[in-house]
C-alpha cells in the first residue's frame, strides 16, 4: 500500500490500484479497512512512525555517542529513501490536499526527528540553540535532497546533500564534545 500512496499520492491511487500493488481484491480492502482509503493511508503511516521510531528516533534519543548516532541515522536514511529514489510520503501527505486529516501525524513526524536529532546534539554539548538548528536544517535538507534527487534524476545529488549535512552534524559534535568544560 506504502509504495501505491507514494507513486500516485492520496488522490491518485485508486482502490483498483491499491488492490493490484497489495495482491488483495477490493472486498478485502475494505474487510480489512472498513474506513476506506483514509484508513489504510492512517495504517500505512503508523507503519512508518514504527520503522522511524525503532530505527532513527529512539536511537538518536539515546544515543551514548552521538557521533555514531548522526552517522547511524544517515545511513538508514539513506537506504530507506533509496538514495534519494524513493519519496517520502509523510513529507507528499503533508503538501497534498489530503494533509487535513493527517496534519499531527505529518507534524509529529517532523517534529519528533528534529526533537531527537537536537536532543542527540545536546548530548554532545551542543548549545541548545545551535543544535535545534542545526537539526532542522539537517531534516530540511534530507526532504530536499529527495526532492532535488527526483527532479535531476540523479541519486547522487541525495548522497552527497546527505554527507553534507552529516559532516556538519558530526563536525559540530567534535566542536563541542571535545570543549573542556570548566565549573566554578
Amino acid at each position: 500500500m506504502a509504495e501505491a500512496f507514494r507513486a500516485h499520492g492520496f488522490e491518485g491511487a485508486s482502490l483498483s490500484i491499491i488492490s493490484k500493488a497489495t495482491g488483495l481484491g477490493k472486498g478485502s480492502l475494505y474487510n480489512f479497512f472498513p474506513g476506506g482509503k483514509e484508513e489504510m493511508l492512517a495504517a500505512v503511516l503508523a507503519d512508518i512512525d514504527q520503522w522511524f521510531d525503532r530505527i532513527i528516533f529512539t536511537p538518536l534519543e539515546r544515543a551514548a555517542d552521538p557521533a555514531t548516532a548522526i552517522s547511524a541515522m544517515m545511513r538508514d536514511v539513506e537506504a530507506y529513501f533509496h538514495s534519494g529514489g524513493r519519496v517520502c510520503l509523510v513529507g507528499w501527505i503533508g503538501l497534498g490536499a489530503a494533509r487535513d486529516p493527517f496534519a499531527l501525524q505529518v507534524k509529529g513526524y517532523f517534529a519528533r526527528w528534529i526533537s531527537a536529532l537536537t536532543h542527540c546534539l545536546e548530548t554532545a554539548r551542543v548549545p541548545a540553540s545551535a543544535a535545534g538548528q542545526l537539526a532542522e536544517e539537517a531534516v530540511a535538507g534530507i526532504q530536499g535532497a529527495i526532492i532535488l534527487s527526483r527532479a535531476l534524476d540523479d541519486g547522487g545529488a541525495f548522497t552527497r546533500l546527505v554527507r553534507h549535512h552529516q559532516s556538519c552534524l558530526l563536525d559540530a559534535t567534535a566542536a563541542f564534545g571535545s570543549a573542556t568544560v570548566i565549573e566554578l
